[in-house]
């Protein structure tokens, strides 16, 4: 069973002040990949008192702590999402920034095979594909 953010951080011994408590909530509700200031705009409706600042000190805890990740996807933002969950890829929509997620063993198959051939062993791998919406 997955562990959630807050069970995480009591594990790493983390003092968990409420609005802590917040960001880690609106974290683990995220179904997409935001941004500091996005989660600012959704830790903001449970708590008008979070500043972004305590968003990035909180965020950059996390990401040291192992719990969250940091993923640049070259729009210059960088986003977050939860460290430790089952392998995935990502498309990025290159027109909206909509991020998906996907796993494709097809791919899974060939990038093993594609390192063995180069005399590697894989013991990790991210890949990002970039795109735009074909017109139908």
């Amino acid at each position: 069973m997955r562990r959630t953010i807050l069970e995480r951080c009591e594990s790493h011994g983390l003092r968990l002040t409420e609005q802590r408590r917040i960001i880690a909530q609106v974290l683990e509700d995220a179904t997409d990949h935001p941004d500091v200031e996005e989660l600012h705009q959704r830790a903001v409706k449970l708590d008008e008192n979070i500043s972004i600042a305590t968003i990035y000190r909180t965020v950059k805890l996390f990401e040291e702590s192992g719990i969250l990740e940091k993923r640049e996807f070259g729009d210059g933002r960088a986003r977050y999402e939860t460290a430790g969950r089952d392998h995935h890829d990502h498309l990025i929509d290159l027109k909206t920034g909509e991020v998906i997620e996907f796993v494709d063993e097809e791919i899974e198959q060939l990038q093993e095979r594609i390192a063995r051939k180069l005399g590697y062993r894989l013991t990790g791998h991210r890949l990002e594909l970039y795109g735009v919406p074909i017109k139908r």
